[in-house]
């Protein structure tokens, strides 16, 4: 690596070299490695190619989930959400047991390893409602039960939070397509001071289009100002967790 010295002081790359700036200064260095082509074709690397390809697999499963899952992420707050999710669908890939190394994918594993995934680390589903929450798994609906509950006995409930919501959500999955479909079920927007009565959240099969479907309850804090919905820590404190799954 080298330092580039003089007044002039160059960004980008011109031939072999590379010039760019870091806390250090600018520095020059020469291309290396090896070439996209010896990859490609080299009988070598066949291991690197088999890798490739699964880890592309994995890349735009894990996306399709993400972007499916969307109306749930976008209201937690964990940074690293989208790694964890790529490498729980990493574990799913390498549990094919059809395909030979290198063909491996998503659609073809285990799929129940993603229940019980928790979309947001710092906070948990368990860790925020304290509730005895009934699932029930029909051929037509994915439903959650709660009881009748006080919030600030039964939900930790964040500073600055005056209300909140439990959501369930049901995603479909086409890995082939890259076909989505979402359905979501809410409760009302319930005081923390208040008690509620119990809640039926009843999500439909028949619209959720795909092969592969997943099943999340959720629970959203926000803060209530005339009228007007203000999230708590961007989201922080709100926890998600994938309940169930199915393969159809």
């Amino acid at each position: 690596m080298a330092k580039q010295a003089g007044v002039i002081t160059l960004n980008g790359k011109v031939g072999r070299l590379s010039f760019y700036k870091t806390k250090d200064g600018y520095l020059a260095r020469e291309k290396g490695g090896v070439s996209k082509s010896r990859i490609m074709n080299d009988a070598r690397f066949a291991r690197t190619r088999e890798n490739l390809k699964e880890f592309a697999d994995n890349a735009s499963s894990a996306k399709l989930f993400r972007d499916a899952l969307r109306p749930v992420i976008a209201k937690i707050g964990d940074s690293r959400l989208a790694l964890r999710i790529t490498q729980v669908m990493m574990k799913v890939l390498k549990s094919d047991l059809v395909n030979n190394r290198g063909e491996r994918m998503v659609r073809a594993g285990d799929w129940n390893l993603l229940k019980d995934l928790e979309l947001n680390a710092a906070s948990s589903l368990g860790s925020t409602l304290f509730l005895e929450i009934t699932y029930a798994d029909s051929p037509t609906s994915w439903d959650a039960s709660i009881p009748a509950f006080i919030p600030q006995d039964f939900v930790a409930v964040p500073k600055g939070a005056t209300h909140l919501r439990i959501t369930a959500t049901g995603i479909g999955l086409d890995f082939e397509t890259s076909g989505r479909s979402v359905q979501t079920v809410s409760s009302d927007l319930l005081p923390v001071i208040d008690p509620s009565l119990p809640i039926s959240l009843s999500v439909p099969k028949a619209p959720l289009s795909g092969t592969h479907r997943a099943f999340a309850l959720s629970v959203e804090f926000v803060q209530m100002v005339n009228g007007s919905e203000y999230s708590i820590n961007n989201g922080a404190h709100n926890a998600a967790k994938i309940i169930g799954v199915e393969q159809v």
